[in-house]
């Protein structure tokens, strides 16, 4: 393959080792660092990839990386360049001509509208005077991040934010592309690709500080404008939407004698209890508590209502960087900055760095990215203080001796926290050097102990209580489970056990450093959390507990045919509506399943209801349960037309034919007329075990991951599968 410089991209030099690079039909605007900038002078004449790589890698400041893995960082550096139009295989005049084909396939529309059109498509960042603009490098073009493209909705309070987005996301792993507009610009969520929204503050947040003659709430207008604003885009996209909160106010106009339910910053709390409330009615529509981010850290350094307004509620730290143009507006005159400077500790852009970590928080948790599925504990040291067989008891604590939130404290909490996860879904495993009778017989709690904050050995869904090595009890757990690896964290207060699993387990979180921090981070921590907690979610441990009972009971069975016989499985397949109560754990089961998942694709409850009222769709999915108890509902498929465009089923209920008998059912309901049906796998890491269920079924592979059935006619016989 032979690339080079896109005739329409300029270098612009805009400090020392940095540039901005512009495209000039797209306007497309990215700052780059020196070694991004040396790669693109470099492609200014065509170069062959991957064999030029070498030499381009001779070019880059990073000497200390070893020669093949900046060769690799070259390599991927140079195809995420291509992919934004940066480089292409064109000549000049191919390229050219493309970009005519493109906008000519427009025929007919206002010329500036398709150019503005063309150019929306492929935005990417704020508005260019609010873009902070932090230099790309090669970090930011890592093969293993990711890819979650987001829109923006908001002025300058979330625009400004764009780019600490981004950081805050590579920090975590994700390469996040950003696309930014103002909260009236509904079309553009119809015209940009996307995986979420953000929504900022709203202009009309101005209202809610005045006295309204008509006798509304002073938050009404606020309120109506967002629900509107929410409709609209509900109506073009299905992608979750999170929407900021109001930060509550730092000063009020009348001080103290703001009383009563209209005084100003309650004014501001109200809206907010209204907002939470008007989410609940959309699907998949999340309010960021950006009122609480600020607060956490100190309002008074992250809010300009000090200075310039009640309710403009920006950044002091925008003051420092505005242009020295601005100052006319004030005859030239202006206080020094630096007693602001100081008090900001220096940062310009604290507000908009707290803002985007809990914005990503909040993407995290509605797109899953690493959620965590078992939390790991130790026990000695961790959940109790000391050595259980020294002490003889969990705690020695009793009303005489102190209060339930002393020393004590600090333990119950983490009970506490740990058993509002096991509501959320998360299940517990304990993992712990000792003799099991042991702690068995002296983990218990007298009577006056507050024994609904603590846990007991019932919370826990399998043990390794035992003297071997952590390391192979936590394989051993997950092997049981069926759990990828980067599903687990592991707490423990010993640092050599901590370095232990980090050295052999590198896909575990490892915590256990700062016991005081522990509480807090299992409570907000993202990746331990689910959008919506459903029945199905609560009820996951005991799940977990029936699907370990059965896998004892196939070791204990003569044969496979035996095992399944002696489980009484019975199934209920229904196809679901608009309005069913199910839709929201179909969207976590496609979230969570990653290896029974044919085409990894994820299906928000937004967008699961628009295809179940679609009468082109249909949405089925597949409750099990057997003698030992209920799996839930543990699998769904999605159908557009005649395609199965999604096919997902829970690991738990593997390997019983379920996922056979789900497909069949499926099938026969799909025999309405249609002479054929096709199915797609589109392959991932993980989902090995999908890859057979069509061809099993009397599919035929027609294309690469396409696969097609010839239907047969009601009542007509069909030779029975391999799976049968």
């Amino acid at each position: 393959m032979i690339l080079r410089r896109s005739r329409f991209i300029h270098l612009l030099p805009v400090g020392q080792d940095r540039t901005l690079i512009v495209h000039a039909v797209s306007q497309m605007r990215l700052p780059a660092d020196r070694d991004i900038t040396a790669l693109l002078e470099y492609f200014a004449e065509g170069r062959r990839i991957p064999e030029d790589c070498d030499p381009m890698a001779g070019l880059l400041a990073k000497s200390s990386e070893p020669p093949a893995g900046l060769r690799q960082a070259v390599e991927r550096t140079v195809m995420e360049l291509k992919s934004r139009q940066i480089l292409t295989e064109l000549s000049p005049e191919e390229e050219l001509a493309a970009i005519g084909e493109e906008l000519s396939a427009k025929h007919g529309r206002d010329p500036a509208e398709m150019l503005e059109s063309y150019r929306r498509k492929l935005k990417e960042g704020g508005a260019d005077y609010w873009a902070v603009g932090s230099s790309y490098g090669l970090d930011d073009f890592s093969g293993s991040r990711q890819r979650v493209d987001a829109l923006l909705f908001g002025d300058c309070d979330i625009q400004m934010e764009a780019d600490f987005l981004r950081r805050e996301a590579a920090r975590r792993g994700i390469d996040l592309h950003v696309a930014a507009t103002f909260p009236d610009d509904i079309r553009f969520a119809g015209e940009h690709k996307h995986d979420v929204i953000l929504v900022g503050a709203l202009r009309v947040r101005h209202l809610v500080a005045e006295d309204l003659e008509n006798g509304l709430n002073p938050h009404a207008p606020y309120i109506a404008y967002a629900t509107e604003l929410l409709t609209k885009l509900r109506e073009i996209t299905s992608a979750p939407i999170l929407i900021d909160n109001l930060p509550e106010p730092t000063v009020q106009p009348l001080g103290l004698a703001e009383r009563g339910v209209k005084g100003h910053r309650t004014r501001f709390r109200l809206t907010n209890v209204a907002l939470a409330e008007v989410a609940v009615a959309f699907p998949d529509v999340y309010v960021v508590d950006i009122a609480a981010a600020l607060g956490s850290v100190g309002s008074e350094r992250m809010l300009d209502d000090g200075q310039v307004g009640f309710t403009h509620f920006g950044s002091p730290g925008w003051m420092l960087q505005r242009p020295e143009s601005e100052k006319a507006a004030v005859h030239g005159i202006f206080p020094d900055v630096a007693p602001l400077a100081h008090a900001l500790g220096g940062d310009a852009y604290g507000r908009e760095a707290v803002t985007a970590e809990k914005h990503i928080d909040a993407l995290v948790t509605v797109t899953g990215i690493d959620r965590k599925k078992c939390v790991i504990l130790d026990l000695d040291g961790t959940l109790w203080p000391g050595v259980l067989a020294e002490t003889g008891s969990p705690f020695a604590w009793s009303a005489e001796i102190s209060g339930a939130f002393s020393y004590i404290g600090l333990y119950f909490g983490l009970h506490e926290a740990l058993k509002s996860l096991k509501k959320r879904g998360i299940v517990l495993a304990c993992v712990s050097k000792n003799d099991e009778a042991t702690v068995r017989e002296l983990w218990k709690y007298p009577d006056h102990y507050p024994k609904q904050r603590l846990l007991t050995p019932d919370d826990f869904v399998t043990w390794r209580v035992n003297w071997d090595d952590k390391v192979g009890n936590i394989r051993s757990i997950a092997e049981e489970l069926g759990f990828a690896l980067d599903a687990f964290l592991f707490i423990d207060d010993n640092p050599v056990e901590r370095d232990r699993v980090r050295q052999r387990l590198p896909e575990v979180e490892v915590w256990g450093e700062d016991p005081f921090s522990l509480r807090r981070r299992l409570l907000n921590d993202p990746r331990l959390q689910i959008p919506v907690v459903t029945a199905e979610a609560a009820s996951r441990s005991e799940l977990v507990k029936a699907q370990i009972a059965r896998q004892q009971l196939r070791s204990e069975t003569m044969g496979e045919a035996e095992y399944i016989a002696q489980l009484q499985i019975k199934c209920a397949i229904e196809r679901l509506t608009a309005s069913s109560p199910k839709l929201q754990r179909v969207d976590e089961l496609f979230q969570r399943t990653t290896q029974f998942n044919t085409t990894a694709r994820k299906f928000s409850s937004g967008e699961l209801a628009a295809l179940a009222d679609n009468p082109n769709a249909r949405l089925f999915a597949i409750e099990v349960s057997d003698r030992l108890g209920d799996y839930g509902l543990v699998g769904a498929a999605v159908v557009v037309g005649g395609e199965i465009v999604g096919l997902a089923i829970s690991c738990r209920a593997l390997g019983m034919g379920i996922e056979h008998r789900f497909l069949r059912h499926i099938l026969d309901e799909m025999k309405d007329g249609s002479s054929t049906l096709s199915a797609r796998i589109i392959p991932t890491s993980r989902n090995i075990p999908a890859r057979n269920i069509y061809r099993d079924n009397g599919f035929i592979e027609v294309e690469p991951g396409l696969w097609r059935l010839e239907t047969l006619a009601a009542g007509e016989a069909r030779a029975p599968t391999a799976a049968e």
